[in-house]
């Protein structure tokens, strides 16, 4: 991690420009970022993805479990107890070699220029892996990148040496992770075939796209009441979460397919169309919105229903009968 230039970081490839869905959501993208930083594979660690469900006003923000970390590569996630100064503890912990996770305003990253820099205030959540409190400058992942802070954006984190703490203000939520001197061996693919198959039975017990289908129309008729500007709410709790989240699950399928798993092929091109048809039908909902016209968008919904159905099915198939085999 000391070796890791802000400068000449490149993003990883599950981030790449040409993807549908570049980014997904700050959390699972942070995590994508520390795991190949550490020398490891992300596409092992997203089968999770395959128990994305419906919440009834938006979908599974998914998030990458901790526990698949520990297994796959000993990373441990851990609460970090904020009694002192955050920045106190960030020190702390970072000379140990441990990487900070902790909430933040996102109104002073400066890597959300033209978003949320110096204008709005959104809870974010970043990766601490340097700080130097005499220069005011820290080293930070966050969503698909790995960048620096420093001057009045480090005070604006940490609060200014010397203030007095308001004892109002509530701390913020944060949490360290340790990291193995080497990774445990393991024979990846069997464990990245367990976890797939774990999750697999912890899937929604129905069809989260039809379900959201059926409450589209309510959707719909509240979307027709809001400002234009609320369609962007709407599309990342929603189409950005169902698209992001099943293009992640395609990439994991075909990963698996490269180590020596076979069949997965249709299930990866059906979560592909989810992704796509979730991209289109966000365009298509931003012209909605300014039309107060929603009509066709259930039928998009249905169509990611109707691949949903095949591939939960195909992974049935393969993972309810077949054993799973030792890696050549």
């Amino acid at each position: 991690m000391l070796a890791l230039d802000p400068s000449t970081h490149r993003s990883h490839v599950l981030h790449a420009s040409d993807r549908r869905w570049p980014q997904t959501n700050c959390w699972t993208d942070l995590w994508i970022e520390i795991v190949a930083a550490l020398g490891h594979d992300p596409h092992a660690m997203l089968g999770f993805t395959v128990m994305q469900d419906y919440e009834g006003d938006q979908a599974t923000f998914f998030k990458v479990p901790t526990e698949d970390m520990e297994r796959l590569w000993g990373l441990r996630l851990l609460e970090l107890s904020i009694f002192d100064r955050l920045e106190a503890h960030v020190v702390e912990q970072a000379a140990r070699g441990r990487i900070v996770v902790v909430e933040v305003d996102g109104h002073y990253l400066p890597d959300t220029l033209g978003v949320s820099y110096r204008t709005t205030h959104p809870k974010t959540t970043i990766g601490i892996t340097r700080i130097d409190p005499e220069a005011r400058r820290l080293d930070y992942f966050h969503n698909d990148g790995f960048f620096s802070l420093d001057g009045e954006d480090y005070d604006g984190i940490f609060g200014r040496r010397g203030e007095p703490v308001d004892p109002t203000r509530l701390l913020p939520y944060a949490e360290f992770l340790k990291i193995p001197d080497r990774a445990p061996p393991r024979d990846l693919r069997r464990e990245t075939v367990a976890l797939l198959r774990r999750h697999l039975d912890r899937r929604p017990a129905t069809n989260p796209f039809a379900a959201w289908a059926a409450d589209f129309p309510r959707h719909a008729a509240d979307l027709a009441t809001r400002p234009p500007e609320w369609f962007h709410t709407y599309a990342f709790n929603l189409p950005r979460q169902y698209g992001a989240n099943f293009e992640l699950l395609a990439s994991h399928l075909r990963w698996l397919e490269a180590k020596g798993e076979t069949g997965l092929e249709p299930a990866a091109i059906e979560a592909e169309a989810i992704a796509e048809t979730a991209k289109v039908f966000q365009f298509k909902l931003a012209r909605a919105m300014a039309r107060r016209k929603f009509d066709g968008l259930v039928e998009m919904i249905e169509t990611m229903a109707a691949s949903w159905e095949r591939i939960m099915a195909d992974l049935d198939a393969k993972y309810r009968d077949e054993p799973i085999r030792d890696a050549a």
